[in-house]
C-alpha cells in the first residue's frame, strides 16, 4: 500500500488526513489488506455458512404469571393525572 492510495481512499472518504496521518495510515491499512488476503486463502469448503459464531439462545425470561400493578397506585405516584390517566403537556401541534 503506498501512501497515494491511502490519500487517494482518504479523498474518496472525504477525510482530510495531513502527511504524517497519511505515513501512519499506510502501514496500518497495509496490514489490514494483508489480513484479508491471508483471510482469502483459508480452506473453508466444509465450514457450513453462519449468521453468528456463537450459539444463540433465549435470554428472555419465562413468562410467570403475576399479579397485576393497581392502577391507582400507580398513578398516585405521577405528577398529573385525571380520569385513570398520565396527564402529559401536548406535543402535537405545540408551538416550540
Amino acid at each position: 500500500m503506498s501512501t497515494d492510495q491511502v490519500a487517494h481512499v482518504a479523498r474518496l472518504a472525504r477525510i482530510e488526513l495531513t502527511s504524517d496521518e497519511i505515513e501512519h495510515y499506510t502501514g496500518h491499512l497495509g496490514r489490514v489488506l494483508e489480513h484479508a488476503r491471508q483471510l482469502e486463502d483459508l480452506d473453508l469448503d466444509d465450514v457450513p455458512p453462519l449468521a453468528h459464531p456463537y450459539p444463540l439462545r433465549n435470554v428472555f425470561r419465562d413468562d410467570v404469571e403475576s399479579s397485576p400493578v393497581d392502577r391507582d397506585e400507580v398513578l398516585s405516584q405521577a405528577p398529573a393525572a385525571s380520569d385513570g390517566q398520565f396527564e402529559v403537556p401536548p406535543v402535537l401541534g405545540a408551538e416550540a
